[in-house]
């Protein structure tokens, strides 16, 4: 199955003051808000959705920040039939639909929700436009499980700086769907410049010119550099809610095998 991301939820108390800021310096257009609070906006591929926090948000983490993806397939039946093969025991829970949510949500082997929808979350016209986000990162206890999971669920493909991680010894796992590199690193890790959020740990955009960007956010989100032995991304600042985003200009993200997206 071809899958692809075209979604990421994050948990808000100000998901309008998280909408101003992403339209500001990362230039995010809104798709739409909802009655609760909730603001959908996108950068011309994603649907970015700012959920406002409540306790109708039914999943066992709750807290302020980013939450979980979405993916867009082209049969929500043959992944439940998958689901129901390789996670006989896990629950499928409907999801209200509409510009904010996808369809159906099933778990991964952490319990991360994942969102299902075989539409393009409300994004129905693609814009390769820049500012855009080309990576999504998490902190897992199992990378190696989470890893198979989208390889076996949604036909990610594992590439070269995962097979690297490997002959290193190291527990790192990078995959593609063709348009986003989906890393997913160690929870516990004392490499360089490591950040621990469990879950979805950050994502990343490309941008013209990281170094004028870097400047922008000076005043609100001060960006700070990432060590030069990470292969992807040159720096990283905190938004309002202190979610992490990279910024990468020239080094870009691998999406698939053989293929990269930079803006350089």
């Amino acid at each position: 199955m071809r899958a692809r991301i075209r979604y990421i939820a994050l948990l808000s108390d100000s998901p309008d003051d998280q909408a101003r800021f992403y339209s500001r310096y990362l230039e995010l257009q809104e798709l739409g808000r909802s009655n609760e609070g909730d603001v959908s906006m996108t950068d011309g591929f994603f649907n970015i959705t700012f959920l406002k926090r409540r306790p109708e948000i039914q999943d066992h983490r709750n807290e302020v920040g980013l939450h979980h993806i979405g993916l867009e397939v082209p049969s929500i039946a043959e992944v439940e039939e998958r689901y129901r093969a390789l996670r006989p025991n896990m629950p499928i829970l409907d999801e209200p639909g509409g510009l904010h949510f996808g369809e159906r949500r099933i778990f991964d082997p952490e319990g991360t929700a994942i969102s299902l929808s075989e539409r393009p979350f409300g994004v129905d016209k693609i814009e390769e436009r820049l500012p855009r986000i080309r990576h999504i990162a998490y902190n897992a206890l199992w990378p190696e499980g989470v890893h198979n999971f989208f390889v076996l669920m949604f036909g990610f493909r594992e590439l070269e700086a995962s097979f690297e991680r490997r002959e290193q010894g190291r527990l790192n796992r990078f995959s593609g769907d063709g348009s986003t590199n989906f890393a997913i690193h160690p929870f516990f890790n004392k490499s360089d410049g490591h950040q621990p959020r469990y879950g979805v740990n950050h994502f990343g955009f490309l941008v013209r010119d990281v170094g004028a960007k870097v400047t922008e956010l000076m005043d609100e989100a001060p960006a700070e550099k990432r060590p030069a032995t990470r292969p992807y991304a040159e720096y990283r600042f905190k938004d309002p809610d202190e979610n992490m985003a990279d910024l990468s200009q020239s080094k870009g993200w691998q999406v698939d095998v053989g293929k990269w997206e930079s803006a350089a």
